[in-house]
């Protein structure tokens, strides 16, 4: 092979190298800042990894909204319909945050204990996330199998 040859085959396997660096780096930054969406009653069977940020979605169980005197702490209970979670936020809720609303919160398990970074609360009267509607709507039809009355004999 000639010197010329030799030195483009040079450049171009660098070049090379450094676009598969910077794509397995991209890689590993987007992977790094995933954030899954979980339900209470995933959350209680072990479906989330420890130490992971996730974002918790459900309903705000009514009567459940707890508001520190002294800070911004407020504590509130998501629920899917099967699991209860206590969600703890320390700042400034959304205006739409309130109960028998959907909810969906940032954040991580602590002690038990969902510990929120972020909260959003739904819109307008007709918006549930996709995510949460779809969840939702399994532990309804799981309830409706379990409380539908025995078929009658005639």
């Amino acid at each position: 092979m000639n010197p010329t040859r030799k030195r483009r085959m040079t450049v171009i396997g660098l070049i090379l190298a450094a676009v598969g660096i910077a794509t397995a780096l991209g890689v590993v930054a987007l992977t790094q800042n995933v954030t899954y969406l979980y339900t209470p009653v995933e959350v209680l069977q072990g479906k989330v990894p420890a130490d992971a940020r996730f974002r918790l979605g459900g309903m705000v169980k009514a009567d459940s909204i707890k508001r520190a005197t002294d800070s911004l702490k407020v504590e509130f209970v998501t629920t899917d319909g099967d699991a209860d979670m206590t969600v703890e936020y320390h700042g400034i809720l959304p205006d739409l945050f309130r109960e028998k609303q959907s909810v969906i919160a940032t954040g991580k398990m602590d002690n038990g204990r969902f510990v929120a970074t972020e909260v959003l609360a739904k819109h307008d009267e007709t918006y549930v996330p996709r995510d949460v509607a779809d969840a939702m709507a399994k532990a309804h039809a799981k309830h409706e199998v379990k409380d539908a009355p025995a078929p009658q004999k005639q």
